[in-house]
């Protein structure tokens, strides 16, 4: 197991391949999408006249940290396969409807695949054509979200790589870190499929442990001050899964558990450098690299969705991640979990 520590001033991933807009978001072409992964090359005006230049449409849910490295790793992945390629790049900006919108916008486009970034994206995007081959990411249960029919063997248009976290060792971390916490407030949106899924498992885990975990929801953003509010002097930790609107809102969360002196693990990397307290993390960017891969050999070799089982982040990869400023600022020794 791979162990690094990071402080809150840790790098983020530059927003520019995810402009946030009204209406149906921010397209870019393929100029913009190499620019973003450090090519300055128009990826689709350097094909000759008889190579083919795919259309890809790009489906992000929302922008935070994790879904930014996502996008970022499968437009390196297309660059390193040397096609030539148009990206309409989409921001969705949390909200489902528009999800529709610019899904509905790929499939008139005609596009030759499209990429989901989180499972409201996939969802949009599998609703609307049947025909167009979908690869996702940040997607926790392909089957159990309804996008595949097994995850081994996904059996129509979808396919991809999925972020499910190593929940159950999060668990563990969490106990690790803080061995008399009694009460685990779990801390998601009750929108988001994949965020019930991760819910579960963390509730399965705390009972194994003997911990008593409660339910904490929000319905949208706006609900994430209320609810953290309402955790103070009723938990002793909080557990955040990857959550889209948990992940985009965590300067909030942050900002009102530690000054009440509340940790928070999370579900993955930028969610701690954010301000919680410490995760195992999968790398975000390396799962839109597969899920890059997997749209080249759909393209190029004719390959089927159908056939391509979902990927997985291999669990001798992970990184234990711990924010020393929040641990200081906690008041809680992290020095047993230095990096080797």
């Amino acid at each position: 197991m791979k162990k690094s520590m990071t402080k809150a001033a840790a790098l983020s991933i530059a927003a520019a391949m995810t402009v946030m807009a009204s209406g149906c978001g921010s397209s870019a072409s393929s100029q913009t999408a190499a620019a973003a992964s450090g090519s300055s090359a128009d990826a689709g005006s350097e094909a000759s006249s008889d190579e083919t230049v795919y259309k890809i449409g790009v489906l992000q849910y929302v922008q935070h940290d994790a879904l930014d490295r996502c996008s970022e790793g499968f437009i390196e992945a297309l660059d390193a396969s040397g096609i030539a390629y148009e990206a309409d790049l989409q921001n969705a900006a949390g909200d489902t409807p528009t999800c529709t919108t610019i899904a509905q916008k790929f499939v008139n486009d005609g596009d030759d695949l499209i990429f989901a970034i989180a499972t409201p994206a996939a969802q949009a995007c599998a609703a609307e054509t049947e025909e167009i081959p979908i690869v996702l990411t940040a997607v926790t249960d392909p089957a159990g979200s309804g996008l595949v029919d097994t995850n081994e063997a996904p059996g129509g248009n979808v396919t991809g790589s999925s972020d499910l976290t190593p929940v159950a060792k999060q668990i563990e971390l969490l106990t690790q870190l803080l061995p008399d916490a009694k009460t685990v407030g779990i801390l998601y949106c009750s929108a988001e499929s994949n965020s019930e899924i991760q819910a579960q498992l963390a509730k399965d885990a705390c009972a194994k442990a003997g911990l008593t975990a409660v339910d904490y929801t929000v319905a949208t953003s706006n609900d994430i001050q209320t609810v953290v509010e309402s955790m103070v002097g009723n938990v002793d930790v909080i557990y955040a899964p990857t959550d889209n609107v948990i992940a985009a809102g965590m300067p909030t969360v942050a900002m009102i558990a530690n000054a009440n002196k509340l940790p928070t693990i999370v579900g993955e990397e930028g969610m701690c450098t954010s301000g919680g307290l410490a995760t195992y993390t999968i790398d975000y960017k390396e799962l839109g690299k597969v899920a890059g891969e997997m749209a080249v050999k759909i393209l190029t070799e004719g390959t089927s969705p159908a056939e391509m089982p979902i990927e997985y982040y291999p669990d001798d990869k992970l990184r234990l991640v711990v924010n020393e400023e929040t641990a200081a600022e906690l008041g809680i020794d992290v020095s047993g979990l230095s990096a080797e």
